[in-house]
This record gives C-alpha cells, structure tokens and sequence, in this order.
C-alpha cells in the first residue's frame, strides 16, 4: 500500500517570522513518518532555518524549484546540490505557475528531475490542462505527454521513488475542484502511462497526488479514489488547523 503524502506549496506567501511560527506549531502534531509524509515547501529564503525547525521530527521540508546544475553562472538561481547541503527533503518540479510565468519546459523538468534525483531530493513532478485543453478533450494527451517527457530517461527503480501532482490548472488557486472520479481517472491514467514506460511494479509504487483547491472539506473523498496519493495543497496549506486536518485525512484514508 502506498503511503501517503501531503506536501503544502506555501508559493510566495508567509513572511520569515510567519513560516518559522507555523513549522514550529506544527512539527510536533504531524503524524507520525510511517503513516503520512508530511511536507512544507516553502519560499527559498526560509528553508534553511525551516529545516533546522524541522529537525527530528516527521516535518519535511521542500523546495519550490531548482536549477539542474550543480553550479554555474546562473545569477540568481538555486542548485540542487545547494538544497541538499541544508538537507532538504523535496523539490517541487515543473509546477504550472513555473512552465506559463517562467517559460519552463519539459525538457527543462527532465534535466531537474534527474539532478534532484542524484542529490537525493525527492520530486514532486507537476502536470496538468488548462481549462481550454480540459473543454476540448485533451486532457490526457498533455497529461501523458508531460509525464512521458518528465520520466524519460530513468530506470524502473528510480521512478519508484519519485511523487507525481497532477494539477488541472484551471482549478490552482480558483475554487474549483475537479471532482473526485475525474481526479482519480485522469491519475489513473498517469498510472498506466508510468506502466508503459516502466512496468507494473513502479506504475504501483509511485505516489501520485491530486492539486487544486484541495482543503479540509474535500480531501476525504479525494483520498478515498484507488489512484490518489495524496494532495499538493496551496491556501489550505498556510494555516495550521487545515493543513493538520489534511494530514489527519490521510491517515484515515
């Protein structure tokens, strides 16, 4: 059975003072590491103290995005060797917000997909429609395209460890939420494609979450669906109470 995991995408909200207060009332409510994993990826400012708040508890922390290099001359930009050396947990890949504002392509993911990988951080590889694919049926084929594109490359075993958030991008941050059938069929199918790529035995052990207005009220019937995972989660993820409400669900899933 897969573990599930809840991982809270804090985007470009929270002051410093405001992240530390949060991690610091939540790293001893979280459940315990075996039943869920439960993760803050937070603004890149934060996480080095965020880790050490983190520490010795079952709060992981994440990154929200990543260069590919190691090092370069990239002004600006965050190597996963750099997130590594603070020991953080995940990196959030190929979020939607990171392919429209920043040009991100999936080549681009495939690269970071494999840095984060040999620096031992753990991918949270995004995809998802817009509503204009979603109304014209193409739901699954940039689905399958993206993830084919993200995966490409890797062996059976590495992809086992990998999370992918399937994130229909017209319900990111706007009140609607797909329904809990159709979130479940399009990772259903997500699932099949990792199958074709890469056999049965990942297309099973690799965790795939649902993202999209996700908070308390819905979570449960999201994580009662066969393909579902767990949750990228945005707004319900910057209050304490919700986000151990969402972590609770999955437990009891």
């Amino acid at each position: 059975m897969r573990k599930p995991i809840i991982a809270g995408n804090w985007k470009m909200y929270k002051s410093f003072d405001e992240a530390v207060e949060f991690a610091e009332a939540v790293r001893e409510q979280v459940p315990s590491e075996d039943k869920v994993d439960a993760v803050i990826c937070a603004p890149a400012l934060y996480l080095p103290t965020l880790v050490d708040v983190a520490t010795e508890t079952d709060l992981a922390i994440g990154a929200q995005n990543m260069h590919f290099e190691n090092e370069g001359a990239f002004t600006g930009e965050i190597s996963p060797s750099q997130l590594a050396s603070i020991n953080v947990d995940y990196v959030i890949l190929g979020h939607s917000e990171r392919r429209e504002y920043f040009n991100e392509t999936d080549e681009a993911v495939n690269k970071k997909v494999r840095a984060a990988l040999i620096n031992g951080i753990v991918p949270i590889i995004c995809c998802g429609e817009t509503l204009e694919e979603r109304e014209s049926g193409q739901t699954e084929e940039k689905v399958s395209t993206q993830v084919t594109a993200a995966l490409e490359g890797f062996t059976p075993e590495e992809v086992k460890h990998m999370v992918i958030a399937y994130e229909p991008i017209w319900a990111i941050g706007t009140g609607k939420t797909a329904t809990a059938d159709d979130a479940n069929h399009v990772c259903g199918k997500i699932r099949e494609v990792v199958e074709g790529l890469y056999g049965q035995e990942a297309a099973e052990s690799i965790r795939i979450q649902y993202g999209g207005s996700v908070k308390p009220e819905n979570i449960d019937e999201l994580l009662s669906k066969e393909h579902i995972d767990g949750a990228l989660v945005g707004g319900a993820s910057l209050k304490v109470d919700s986000y151990l409400k969402l972590l609770e669900a999955a437990v009891n899933a």
